[in-house]
């Protein structure tokens, strides 16, 4: 076992393909493929599953890539103490729901940090997807909610894929409508107040179950919906239409400007939003200063949040 059939095991995992692993590596597929293969001889177990569709990380495999990074940082880490040789470039992923504070902290991640090269990704994308991610190490957190509603199959999800859940914030449910909006001076908004207008949600895909729903509200007796899969889109309808959406109640000012508000919903649900990580893995620097950099941002905006909570 070789220092590059490790570094080569993390690209994998990262890229989530063997073909774009080979690329951001410069070698050729069959090489990487055959590196691994004998790695994975070597140790007696299968670290990707390969299928038609692709591939993934197996349960051995997350395991091992668990402790194939911690030994890569730390030979990178001797590596620059006595060679003067600079460290492989910074690989950092989140997966969320579409929170606009998220993105807020990855601007500001970006800013605050010094790196000279790095390969950052962040994913919005489905409830279950993110759960997904984490568990077979594509990305390093996840963030979304959980709730009364959805806890026990959200927990079970975390359980079977060694997945911890941190709290970040407690909030009940707020109403995201443009400035001119015809609810825009109300204090609080109810249940009538809103049956007139479009409810924009987000597409969960083929789990469309309401456990996964990223909306923090499900209404039965809504006529008008309109399904998105993106925020651009979903901001862009509510700054040019009376829809409205139901989220954290958290605005990242500096993304949306003055164009958006947000007003609480009358409501007795408290939702937890948090991120995931796995047990196995041990938070990296970049990971640690991002987590830090969300709490700052939650910490500034929780007293508007707990004003509001019923």
């Amino acid at each position: 076992m070789t220092l590059q059939q490790l570094r080569y095991a993390i690209e994998i995992a990262n890229s989530g393909s063997m073909n774009e692993a080979a690329k951001r590596l410069f070698v050729s597929q069959p090489s990487l493929s055959n590196a691994i293969k004998e790695l994975e001889s070597e140790l007696g177990i299968t670290i990707f599953e390969r299928t038609n569709r692709g591939i993934s990380v197996s349960v051995e495999g997350i395991e091992f890539l668990g402790y194939a990074r911690q030994i890569i940082e730390q030979a990178e880490i001797m590596e620059n103490r006595y060679t003067g040789k600079k460290r492989s470039p910074v690989y950092f992923s989140v997966s969320t729901q579409h929170y606009a504070f998220v993105v807020d902290a990855f601007v500001k991640l970006m800013k605050l940090r010094e790196i000279s090269e790095y390969n950052l990704s962040l994913r919005e994308t489905q409830t279950y997807e993110i759960i997904e991610d984490v568990r077979t190490l594509r990305s390093d957190l996840g963030i979304l909610y959980i709730n009364e509603s959805n806890y026990k199959v959200m927990n079970k999800l975390f359980s079977d894929g060694n997945l911890k859940f941190t709290p970040l914030f407690n909030t009940n449910p707020h109403v995201y409508i443009r400035t001119g909006h015809p609810l825009a001076t109300f204090e609080l908004i109810r249940l009538e107040d809103i049956l007139p207008y479009p409810y924009i949600t987000f597409e969960q895909g083929d789990n469309h179950s309401l456990h996964f729903s990223e909306e923090m509200l499900s209404f039965t007796q809504i006529e008008k919906n309109i399904k998105v899969n993106d925020r651009a889109t979903l901001t862009n309808l509510l700054m040019g239409t009376d829809c409205y959406t139901v989220g954290t109640g958290i605005l990242a000012s500096e993304l949306n400007g003055e164009a958006l508000i947000t007003i609480p919903f009358e409501s007795s649900e408290v939702f937890t939003v948090g991120w995931i990580a796995h047990k196995d893995r041990r938070p990296s620097e970049i990971a640690s200063g991002y987590i830090e950099i969300l709490n700052d941002i939650v910490a500034r905006n929780y007293f508007d949040l707990n004003h509001f909570l019923l």
